[in-house]
């Protein structure tokens, strides 16, 4: 097969969030096969980047769970619909063709013919927050990493992490417990002011680290940085008592969180109010047919950005893009408790 050749999909789905997920169920239910495509490194969005550990408590018939756990029943829901993964990669192009399929390609290169598209992307693809230091780019991707990126060994080097929650808070954590073997020379967690984000246990968790000298935490702003030769060797710190030092950096780690950037989706076609996608409450379609928007990247009257109503949304969604999968097709609703079909597709029939 030509490497070239574009991946053909009934479905294409951008965004792996909780909602991108409960789109691939949707789907798999109709039996639409889908691909998704997601800017992350892993599936979760939101929910494993920015609170992984936090409570959410209005999922349906789920009293509590984190993002992350919320994440992991999903993809343990979705494990029968077997989709295809294309992760740490944004969609750059999307161009219908004549038939009212969709030509689209990746940041990265790949390409899709897919009969529909879902933009699940919540408020557009999220990046990483870099720190903005002139010159220190030339450090990006050999000493210094942001979120996703992949890193070095950091065995025996003085080690920065830079943020305050608790995707910070465990990075410095797993780097101060590692084993001997493994083990930097320090791990320094640093942050504008003595107060964070993170769950309160992980707080308590840093602070014990600290307290018995496996880990440190300095309270001040990285303002500058020193080389030699082509090496990143340290840190210009203002520190919160308006002292100024210099802290030994041999890899620094940026852990700032994640900024939506609407990208390309303005280009597709679709109509934008105060940058979100319009589409209509009975099947969740953009202007362009065969092209949906659901969670909250998408708008419509008494919209309410919440994950079950992006679940209704997948819901109606997967429906109307049907007909365009199967034009011979009835599309009929059946129940997964009494459905034989259903209960064969989730692998939970007698027979299966």
């Amino acid at each position: 097969m030509d490497a070239a050749a574009p991946i053909h999909t009934d479905a294409l789905v951008i965004g792996a969030g909780p909602v991108g997920l409960f789109q691939v169920f949707q789907l798999g239910l109709l039996e639409i096969a889908c691909h998704v495509v997601d800017s992350l490194p892993a599936p979760g969005g939101q929910c494993t980047e920015l609170y992984p550990d936090k409570p959410i408590y209005d999922i349906p018939a789920v009293p509590m769970c984190t993002g992350r756990e919320l994440v992991e029943r999903l993809l343990t829901q979705i494990a029968p619909m077997r989709p295809r993964f294309h992760l740490s990669q944004q969609v750059s192009t999307l161009e219908p063709r004549d038939d009212g399929s969709f030509d689209v390609t990746t940041s990265t290169g790949t390409r899709f013919l897919a009969r529909t598209v879902f933009i699940a992307g919540g408020v557009g693809s999220f990046q990483p927050r870099h720190l903005k230091l002139d010159g220190i780019d030339r450090f990006f991707g050999r000493q210094v990493f942001h979120t996703g990126d992949a890193r070095p060994s950091a065995a025996g080097q003085h080690v920065v992490v830079l943020g305050e929650d608790d995707a910070a808070l465990e990075a410095a954590l797993l780097l101060a417990d590692a084993e001997q073997a493994a083990r930097p020379a320090s791990v320094t967690l640093m942050h504008r002011r003595d107060a964070f984000t993170a769950a309160p246990s992980t707080v308590d968790r840093m602070r014990a680290a600290c307290a018995v000298g496996r880990l440190r935490f300095v309270a001040a702003q990285a303002i500058g940085w020193g080389a030699t030769d082509d090496t990143l060797t340290h840190l210009t710190l203002a520190n919160a008592d308006g002292s100024t030092s210099s802290l030994p950096t041999d890899l620094l780690i940026v852990l700032w969180g994640l900024s939506p950037k609407l990208g390309p989706i303005a280009d597709w076609g679709v109509q934008l109010e105060r940058k979100q996608i319009v589409v209509d409450t009975q099947k969740f379609e953009t202007r362009v047919p065969r092209l949906f928007a659901v969670g909250d990247v998408n708008t419509y009257p008494g919209k309410k950005k919440l994950i079950v109503c992006g679940f209704h949304e997948a819901t109606m969604a997967a429906y109307a893009a049907a007909p365009y999968v199967f034009p011979d097709r009835p599309v009929q609703v059946q129940y997964t408790t009494t459905s034989t079909r259903l209960h064969r597709l989730l692998g939970v029939a007698p027979d299966a």
